[in-house]
């Protein structure tokens, strides 16, 4: 098996790679952030557990829409249940380059997210009544990986293997 015949199949591996690492990546520093916040706030008040887990969480998404689009790209060129495909190097670069969205906007938004969320609990901790206005701000960031879900989605399932 010589790695230039399988050169295309490298770079769509590395697509999908890049797509769950990164993102995921992001998410663990985005949770870990918001939960620093989050065992501060239950230290000093232990009700308030379920309202900042919540908060707490909401960076997590990034890494499973990472995950989604891994996944999607596994199953596409056949290393999950299947043949593997014979993939041309242009089109490895594609399926490449149809994964960075997701990886790049979810490693950056998931960070930014976790930012974010710790204002969020923030608010909870001094005005728990608050929590619906606290959560939209962490979610106003989920809107771009959202979008950036969309975008590897659908460009990974519109490149022909």
């Amino acid at each position: 098996m010589n790695i230039a015949e399988n050169l295309g199949i490298v770079f769509a591996l590395l697509g999908a790679a890049s797509a769950v690492l990164f993102a995921g990546i992001g998410s663990a520093i985005g949770v870990g952030i918001a939960g620093q916040a989050a065992s501060g706030v239950v230290t000093e008040d232990p009700s308030k557990f379920a309202k900042v887990l919540v908060i707490q969480l909401l960076p997590g998404t990034q890494g499973l829409y990472g995950l989604l689009v891994g996944f999607i790209t596994l199953s596409k060129i056949g290393i999950l249940g299947g043949e593997v495909a014979d993939i041309s190097v242009i089109t490895g670069l594609l399926i490449l380059a149809a994964c960075l969205p997701i990886a790049v906007v979810g490693l950056l938004s998931a960070i930014s997210q976790g930012k974010t969320a710790v204002a969020a609990i923030g608010i909870v901790a001094k005005k728990p009544d608050q929590f619906g206005k606290a959560m939209l701000f962490p979610a106003m960031v989920e809107t771009y990986a959202i979008l950036a879900l969309l975008v590897s989605f659908l460009a990974v399932n519109g490149i022909p293997v």
